[in-house]
């Protein structure tokens, strides 16, 4: 019954975008997803930068650093949790549940600021600053770039949130709002998990 109603609602969704745009199909997901594979390329250019250094030109001895893995581990576990949180929220949305859709929202955007006030922590007790060596200033790139956009993304979640309020944009018949904050906050997740296991683990 409930996957009826699902299925209901996101019919219902669909032709209301459709109508929106003139009868034409609703493509802006799709343009998001384009912008994403195109930032990635960002982050995967940084990637390769970092991982052929290491491997033609290797950093000599005292230019890296012991990380500690608490703290970063726990922000993985944070960004990772957020991206359960942040899907209840689009479920709860296309049920037409507004009050528990902003109540998993506000806990996203809450994990997501966790992640960050983890970051700066991390930033103040670190052995080294941007400039020290190659490795210094990577590292400071990477996670700052990727900060960046964990910023952004609590940001749109509260914009969201906002939106859905009563007489909001963002409803279960007219999702997209939502569907492209979640779509943006799976893949900074994603590139997180990536960045972690580079920096951190290799």
């Amino acid at each position: 019954m409930t996957s009826l109603a699902t299925s209901s609602s996101a019919t219902a969704a669909e032709a209301a975008a459709a109508e929106a745009h003139g009868g034409h199909a609703d493509l802006r997901l799709f343009g998001l997803a384009t912008f994403l594979v195109a930032d990635g390329m960002t982050f995967a250019g940084f990637f390769a930068a970092y991982l052929t250094f290491r491997a033609v030109n290797p950093l000599p001895a005292g230019s890296t650093y012991e990380l500690e893995l608490l703290l970063p581990s726990i922000n993985t576990m944070l960004l990772l949790v957020s991206s359960y949180t942040f899907h209840r929220s689009g479920r709860n949305l296309l049920l037409g549940r507004m009050g528990p859709c902003r109540n998993w929202l506000l806990l996203t955007a809450a994990l997501g600021a966790a992640f960050l006030a983890g970051q700066m922590v991390e930033y103040f007790t670190l052995p080294f600053g941007l400039t020290d060596n190659l490795f210094a200033s990577t590292f400071y790139a990477l996670t700052g770039f990727h900060g960046l956009h964990v910023t952004l993304g609590v940001i749109c979640i509260l914009l969201v949130w906002v939106q859905t309020r009563n007489g909001g944009r963002v409803t279960s018949t007219t999702p997209f709002g939502l569907e492209a904050a979640e779509l943006y906050w799976h893949f900074v997740d994603g590139i997180w998990v990536v960045l972690y296991g580079i920096l951190y683990l290799l």
